[in-house]
């Protein structure tokens, strides 16, 4: 190949149009929303993701798939948040008011908190492993990490119950 060609072809590689990446994905939470205010619960989690896969161009893709998914995940990772730093605020208030040898509920919270990131990490690590490095290992494990964040903010918000 010439160098003339040789860079006609790095400029047509360079500006061609670039994959999933960069197009907009054709997300929407609402699916969720709605499933849970029907009560749908766990059954909720991944509805917009699949939403998103299904109306997005290239979205079967292993990226779109990723990407899809990852914005719905970051959602019930917000909502988990918001979920936790009110229940710890109302378990620091009750604490303050406890007789001194009541178990400390806030830093219980905490505590599990913590141990539930690690557990979290450590089982969709483990899905990833599944896949022997292959690239479905990128989809499986931002969909794990969804379901379970899901799964977390929904015990959460059940402990909120029967205020």
């Amino acid at each position: 190949m010439s160098f003339c060609a040789r860079h006609i072809l790095a400029l047509v590689v360079c500006c061609a149009p670039l994959p999933l990446a960069a197009q907009e994905l054709v997300f929407d939470i609402a699916p969720v929303a709605a499933c849970i205010r029907a009560g749908g619960g766990e059954s909720c989690a991944g509805k917009a993701a699949e939403h998103c896969i299904e109306a997005t161009p290239g979205g079967y893709t292993t990226i779109g798939m990723s990407g899809c998914t990852d914005r719905e995940r970051a959602a019930w990772d917000g909502w988990l948040n918001t979920v936790y730093q009110q229940l710890y605020a109302k378990l620091a208030a009750q604490d303050a008011q406890a007789p001194s040898y009541a178990p400390q509920q806030a830093e219980a919270l905490r505590g599990m908190q913590r141990a539930w990131i690690g557990f979290r990490d450590a089982k969709c690590g483990y899905e990833a492993s599944q896949w022997g490095g292959g690239t479905g290992s990128g989809p499986a494990t931002v969909s794990c990490l969804l379901h379970e964040t899901a799964r977390q903010m929904l015990y959460l918000q059940s402990s909120q119950l029967g205020e």
